[in-house]
């Protein structure tokens, strides 16, 4: 294998929706290689999020460990997540926050917010609301229009509508939602990492509790909310009709998507397909959506 040969199967296939196995493993042998041969962090800090992405979490702490002690500015980011939130079995806030901060510190916006939530929480540090508040103010105005959809507008609009929101600013609150939604799906369709499945869901629930659903016009992620109780959505893509079905058993809602069963919501936006592609990543070809 080549640089050329490496790099060439990594942009193929790094951000694909499914793999098979044959390209999984081309994938990996190509970032190692990558690694091995130009010993360049960047490539260690990808295969990192590529194993963090599929839940190896102790992979993703090898790699992320390894770019950061060569001084890479990024991969103090992924430490961070690990610790904060136990991904290899172990919670450590004080971590975290080393990690956040260092990465903040490095100009990571992300980062940012995630040490803006620790001051809020008092995780690894002492609870602090107003620094809380005047670091999501600081990071909007990094944020606001943007380009990047790996910028962290969703996260930082979430959480300045909640600021908004207890501040009496209802209207702006519901608007940033709004932008938010808007920004994460596009962000989704080119990669459905989890945790952006999750901030979406999140997001759908506190947009709903300011504002009406309205039956007659909905799209792809509004089925976070209704799904959780039993009905039928029927939806079109490619001129076919497809029907999604939630149903309650023993106190808790499946879901049923064509002859597949997923356990919950969240497993079906993770596993669904369509001619071969995960649903999130269609979610702009997706119309013609109604309760049945």
């Amino acid at each position: 294998m080549t640089i050329t040969e490496a790099k060439s199967i990594i942009d193929e296939y790094e951000y694909k929706s499914v793999l098979t196995d044959d390209e999984e493993f081309l994938l990996l042998e190509a970032l190692e290689f990558m690694i091995n041969t130009t010993k360049e962090t960047e490539w260690m800090v990808r295969l990192g999020g590529y194993h963090y992405d599929k839940r190896n979490f102790d992979l993703a702490l090898k790699y992320y460990e390894m770019a950061d002690e060569l001084g890479d500015k990024w991969a103090a980011e992924g430490l961070g997540y690990i610790w904060y939130y136990g991904r290899t079995g172990e919670k450590d806030y004080k971590k975290a926050f080393d990690y956040y901060h260092k990465a903040m510190d490095n100009g990571n916006l992300k980062s940012m917010v995630k040490v803006a939530d620790m001051y809020k929480n008092g995780y690894g540090v002492d609870k602090n609301y107003d620094m809380y508040v005047e670091l999501i103010e600081a990071a909007y105005t990094y944020v606001k229009g943007v380009p990047y959809l790996s910028a962290p507008q969703p996260e930082v609009y979430t959480r300045l509508a909640r600021i908004r929101q207890k501040q009496g600013r209802t209207d702006e609150a519901i608007d940033l939602y709004v932008r938010a939604k808007d920004f994460l799906a596009q962000r989704i369709t080119y990669n459905p990492f989890f945790g952006d499945l999750n901030i979406m869901k999140w997001l759908e629930e506190e947009l709903y509790e300011l504002i009406d659903f309205d039956r007659a016009d909905f799209d792809l992620y509004d089925l976070y909310a209704l799904l959780k109780q039993p009905v039928r959505i029927a939806f079109a893509y490619d001129g076919k009709m497809y029907e999604v079905e939630s149903v309650e058993e023993d106190g808790s809602i499946s879901i049923r998507f064509g002859d597949s069963w997923y356990r919950d919501i969240d497993d079906f936006f993770a596993k669904a397909t369509i001619a071969g592609e995960r649903i999130p990543v269609l979610y702009e070809k997706l119309y013609a959506f109604k309760v049945v």
